[in-house]
């Protein structure tokens, strides 16, 4: 398989960010494999917020890792900003996250000896890319760091390093991102005000977030929400009431 060199002039935040075709992932083999997905179909719509949901072992991890580019499906198909992820070699694969996708960790994986605002540029670094000041500084102002740039993270609070970890999957323009349980090593307050701070990103940015949570408080702050159930998508709600989400996640009609 060639490499395939991406086309990064054009960005769209209109229609469809992500989709899914018979989407299926299976680990191992004969009796022992386990079948995380099991034939999705999906689209994610691009510049809102979506929160996939399931409970321990549903697969919502595994498909944010497939729709990511982090793990390779076993059978069907993932687009992500246009491009088919399955046409894709590993250097191919490795610029396509670089240039189209934001990433956010439990872990805010952020570097002890590099302020704030050093790693909020760190992903243009590596990348060799101009740093664009209006960008940086619309994505600072948009999740209230102005004044912490300069601080260490030991110098920040747990809700604060999150905001910097945002803003650094922010400030390369992503097509997407993906946020992976972002508020686990929150408190409820940090939490709250993380989850403000993704749906101001999406309203005032135009970005696409994608975040899976396990938490109904969470999911309330999504535009949508995808619920997984045996690697099965059972439901896919749009602004749902919180009183909608529990019996989606008990796999009952709302």
């Amino acid at each position: 398989m060639t490499t395939t060199l991406l086309d990064t002039t054009t960005s769209p935040h209109t229609g469809t960010a992500a989709s899914a075709r018979g989407l299926t992932r299976t680990y191992g083999e004969g009796d022992g494999a386990v079948h995380a997905l099991r034939g999705i179909d999906l689209d994610l719509p691009a510049g809102r917020f979506t929160a996939i949901m399931g409970p321990s072992g549903s697969g919502k991890s595994t498909l944010m890792h497939c729709l990511a580019g982090l793990d390779a499906a076993t059978g069907g198909s993932v687009t992500v900003a246009g491009l088919d992820l399955a046409g894709l070699d590993d250097t191919a694969l490795t610029l396509f996250r670089r240039e189209h996708v934001g990433f956010v960790f439990q872990a805010f994986n952020l570097l002890p000896m590099l302020t704030a605002g050093q790693n909020i540029l760190l992903p243009l670094e590596l990348a060799g890319r101009a740093v664009d000041r209006a960008r940086y500084d619309e994505v600072v102002g948009v999740l209230g760091l102005a004044n912490r740039l300069g601080h260490l993270p030991s110098q920040l609070s747990g809700g604060q390093q999150q905001r910097v970890a945002i803003a650094r999957a922010l400030v390369t323009r992503p097509d997407i991102v993906f946020a992976d349980e972002p508020t686990g090593n929150l408190d409820s307050e940090a939490s709250a005000e993380v989850l403000g701070h993704l749906r101001r990103s999406v309203r005032e940015l135009g970005m696409t977030v994608v975040m899976v949570t396990h938490e109904l408080d969470a999911a309330a702050y999504a535009d949508d929400v995808v619920v997984i159930h045996d690697g099965l998508v059972t439901a896919h709600l749009t602004e749902p009431a919180q009183d909608e989400l529990v019996p989606a996640l008990r796999g009952r009609n709302a």
